[in-house]
């Protein structure tokens, strides 16, 4: 099976290069959105990286009923598509449901399908109807292998233009772990693959009410994925993690992203050489 490889913003994902998927955890106002996605973009430009600018319109998987959620799909998608236009940059958001798929594919480069969802099929099909790359992030608790069939269903959808995301596997309560093989078996389905580090780091529900997490352990975490060989690194970053509405203990605080970049791009420039493709069938 040859490896694929996807165009975007003039570069390519999954072809040795590395990607930067960055962005704060869900949108908070234009004026942040703007803020990360002008300041990320010229780190990845001094870098020579192709970035991406993430950010959710809804976060419909919070812990607490009460939580922070986003300005939600209409105004969301006005403020990714401002971000897009203002900055210059591709974006990427998630969809929780099928109706989304078709208005975020109107605006968004990159349509994202969260761990929990990855086995809908109805919501797979509706992200692939729109034509746009899909990540899709493997569910904490399945297996790397069973993503071949999270393809399939893409695939028979019409569109085969598919990134397989690692964001860690349950370890009993409020714990993750990352199993790095886990990257190597997903690469070996002939898809692209991508590490979350910020998630990987984080604390399903470890506050009680909210999700906790330690974004430092996101720095050694990507740095042995790109060792073991990753096209693209995602990474939540905020100017003030401590002040975000979701998902802050986990952030990289925007001023250390470029040592995050630094760290995982001379990883990744050392280690590619060593990364071999897909055995043919």
């Amino acid at each position: 099976m040859d490896a694929k490889k996807y165009y975007l913003d003039g570069k390519f994902i999954g072809d040795g290069s590395l990607a930067v998927i960055a962005g704060p955890c869900s949108l908070e106002s234009p004026e942040l959105g703007l803020r990360v996605a002008k300041f990320v973009k010229k780190l990845c430009e001094e870098r020579g990286l192709l970035y991406v600018f993430k950010a959710s319109f809804d976060k419909a998987n919070r812990t607490s009923v009460h939580a922070w959620r986003g300005p939600g799909l209409e105004k969301g998608l006005e403020q990714l598509a401002e971000i897009k236009t203002t900055a210059g940059v591709p974006v990427l958001t998630d969809i929780h449901e099928r109706s989304q798929a078709a208005p975020a594919g109107e605006v968004a480069d990159i349509i994202q399908i969260p761990a929990f969802l990855c086995r809908q099929t109805d919501l797979l099909v509706a992200a692939a109807k729109t034509g746009r790359i899909i990540n899709v992030k493997k569910a904490q608790f399945l297996a790397p292998e069973d993503m071949q069939y999270v393809a399939a269903k893409c695939r028979e959808a019409g569109n085969d233009k598919v990134i397989f995301c690692e964001r860690g596997t349950f370890m009993g309560y409020h714990r993750l772990v990352v199993d790095m093989t886990g990257l190597v078996k997903m690469r070996e389905l002939g898809y692209p693959v991508m590490f979350d580090a910020t998630h990987s780091a984080q604390s399903p529900g470890g506050l009680g009410g909210m999700s906790g997490g330690d974004f430092r352990l996101a720095f050694p975490l990507a740095r042995a994925a790109a060792g073991v060989g990753i096209d693209a690194v995602f990474a939540e970053t905020h100017p003030n993690p401590k002040e975000a509405l979701s998902d802050g203990p986990n952030m990289i605080p925007l001023s250390m992203m470029g040592e995050f970049l630094d760290q995982v791009l001379a990883v990744h420039n050392v280690s590619r050489k060593f990364i071999t493709e897909p055995a043919n069938d």
